[in-house]
């Protein structure tokens, strides 16, 4: 019988002959550093869409709402994350973080929109 080694701690694996750690604890550990960066990546990703998803919250209180990009910056908007585009007829696009989007106007402005449910 072959001597195996656990990758995460070095200790001899024991058991059948397709286990390749020690232990639970090893697994999990060896597992998440092999993670952490897509991991950590996402997190960081999901962070901004929720954090711009609140900020169109809390300007457009009432489902529609003109304001000026300024605003949202100055919140903490990122401009560069959103989950969803739409593209009308007439070619405007309107980005979506969730259910809140936006469409850039002219000016520095930006009309604040909310999709509801079945749109």
């Amino acid at each position: 019988m072959e001597n195996r080694e656990c990758p995460e701690c070095g200790r001899p694996v024991h058991g059948r002959v397709d286990k390749k750690f020690c232990s639970d604890a090893c697994r999990n550990a060896y597992n998440n550093k092999v993670n952490s960066a897509a991991t950590n990546y996402m997190r960081n990703v999901n962070n901004t869409l929720a954090k711009n998803r609140r900020i169109l919250v809390d300007l457009n209180p009432d489902g529609k709402k003109k304001t000026h990009k300024d605003k949202l910056l100055k919140k903490g908007f990122d401009f560069e994350y959103y989950t969803n585009s739409y593209t009308t007829k007439a070619g405007d696009t309107y980005r979506f973080c969730y259910e809140q989007g936006y469409l850039l106007l002219d000016e520095g402005f930006v009309l604040l929109v909310e999709r509801k449910e079945g749109n």
